[in-house]
Formats: structure tokens, C-alpha cells, sequence
């Protein structure tokens, strides 16, 4: 699954946290590691477990001591691995979820080769409505400017997504 993990995190980004300057293409990039590192690697358990953001958050802390907009920028990154924990439903394994600490991530397979392929097909829909909801409400979709600053920088605008200023009608001066 792709679209999913795209959508929910940048949904979830926005409801959560609603921060503008964080960078959402590290999100994104931390929501579909865990699957790359596992299709790369032959299973490793540590990307599906608790264990695998964890460290990837305590060496984004480390690296960026004294490095403030570096640290912002790169912590989007183990957040967007959280994300995928969550959206992939990593809790609901608890082998897999606190790997090695409560026993064999062998005993359990990814929470995703649980689903029914009809159900896969559904979340890759909710996903792909997720992110065209993104794309429109931050004016991606109409303003060549917000994309670029998206695509140079990972910054969705709030400016753009609270749309025009609307006059107060009970502070009228009339």
C-alpha cells in the first residue's frame, strides 16, 4: 500500500499537528519506509516494530545538537514512521510491536498480509481521497506558487489552506 499511508499521514499531519513549516515530504518519506526497508531487506521485524522510529528519532536528536532548523526539518521523519505504525495497525501484534523485547516478530506476519485484497483495494481508495483532499484544500491544485514552495521545501502553506479572509459581520462600522 502506497496511497494510504500518503494520505492518512498528511491528514494526520494536518489534524494533529497543523504545523505548516514542517517538512511533509520527510513525513511522507518516513510513512513509506518501513515497508521499503522490509521489501529490501527480506523481513527485517525492526521496521514494523517500536523499536526501528524509536532509534530513528534518538539519531535525528543526536546529529542535530545545536542544530535547530535541521532538527525540525529532520524530525518529520521518524514522526512519518510513527505514522505508519499506527496506519498499518502495527498494534495489533504485540510480537511485532515491542520486537525483541516480547518475543519473535516470526511468529506474526506484517499486519498488511492479514487483510483480504478487497480491503487493500479499499484503504488505497481512502488513501487516494486523502490525499487529493490535501491537494485541493492547500491550494495545490490551484496555485503554480504552492506547489512549488511544496516541491522545494515540503511546506504546505496555512495561509493557503485557510482560503480568503471573510469580513466579521458583527464588527460592522456601518
Amino acid at each position: 500500500m502506497v496511497l494510504w499511508f500518503i494520505g492518512t499521514s498528511l491528514l494526520a499531519m494536518r489534524w494533529f499537528f497543523g504545523d505548516s513549516a514542517i517538512d511533509h515530504r520527510l513525513v511522507v518519506a518516513g510513512a513509506l519506509a518501513p515497508d521499503v526497508v522490509y521489501l529490501l531487506s527480506g523481513g527485517a521485524p525492526v521496521v514494523h516494530s517500536l523499536l526501528g522510529p524509536v532509534c530513528i528519532l534518538v539519531a535525528v536528536m543526536a546529529i542535530t545538537i545545536g542544530r535547530r532548523h535541521a532538527r525540525r526539518r529532520w524530525l518529520a521523519l521518524p514522526i512519518g514512521v510513527f505514522w505508519h505504525q499506527v496506519f498499518d495497525g502495527a498494534w495489533t501484534q504485540p510480537a511485532l510491536l515491542w520486537w525483541p523485547f516480547a518475543g519473535s516478530a516470526s511468529e506474526t506476519g506484517l499486519p498488511l498480509s492479514a487483510r483480504p485484497l478487497w480491503a487493500i483495494a479499499v484503504l488505497e481508495l481512502v488513501g487516494l481521497a486523502g490525499c487529493w483532499w490535501i491537494w485541493r484544500t492547500s491550494g495545490l491544485a490551484r496555485d503554480a506558487a504552492a506547489r512549488a514552495e511544496f516541491w522545494r521545501t515540503g511546506r504546505i502553506d496555512r495561509v493557503v489552506n485557510r482560503g480568503p479572509r471573510r469580513a466579521d459581520p458583527g464588527n460592522s462600522t456601518c
